[in-house]
């Protein structure tokens, strides 16, 4: 029997984003590698979703509505969530960076290096990889 790609041999993402258009630009980057699970807007239907969706990887933002994406992560851990996450935010401090690794984050990609990072950073992350841009 050949062997098929199917949704089930992808990694489950869920994306968190509360701007339609990066929700639809990560969705569009992950398209070939991923099935894109769930996309939620904000911190509370983010921790909804993960809940109910279970994804493997959780693309997101750290400036979202309700709780950042800090709070988002730090919650799902205390529920036992073993979702990797991966951060993908404007902040390219270091200091973000070492705030996202605190709450659980195993990735970190900047919005302008989304096309050349995200697919790595979620693949880095699903194998229990870290992963961060190269921060400007």
């Amino acid at each position: 029997m050949p062997s098929s790609t199917t949704s089930s041999d992808s990694v489950r993402v869920l994306l968190v984003d509360d701007n339609d258009a990066m929700l639809a630009r990560a969705a569009a980057a992950l398209a070939a590698c991923c099935d894109i699970v769930g996309r939620a807007k904000d911190g509370r239907a983010a921790l909804e979703a993960a809940t109910t969706l279970t994804p493997d990887v959780i693309v997101l933002d750290i400036s979202i509505p309700t709780m950042s994406g800090f709070e988002v992560a730090q919650r799902l851990r205390e529920t036992g969530s073993t979702a990797a996450i991966v951060f993908l935010t404007v902040h390219d401090g270091e200091d973000f960076v070492v705030a996202a690794k605190a709450v659980g984050g195993i990735g970190y990609v900047v919005k302008p290096r989304l096309a050349s990072d995200l697919v790595v950073a979620v693949r880095e992350a699903h194998a229990g990889r870290p992963f961060v841009s190269r921060l400007a």
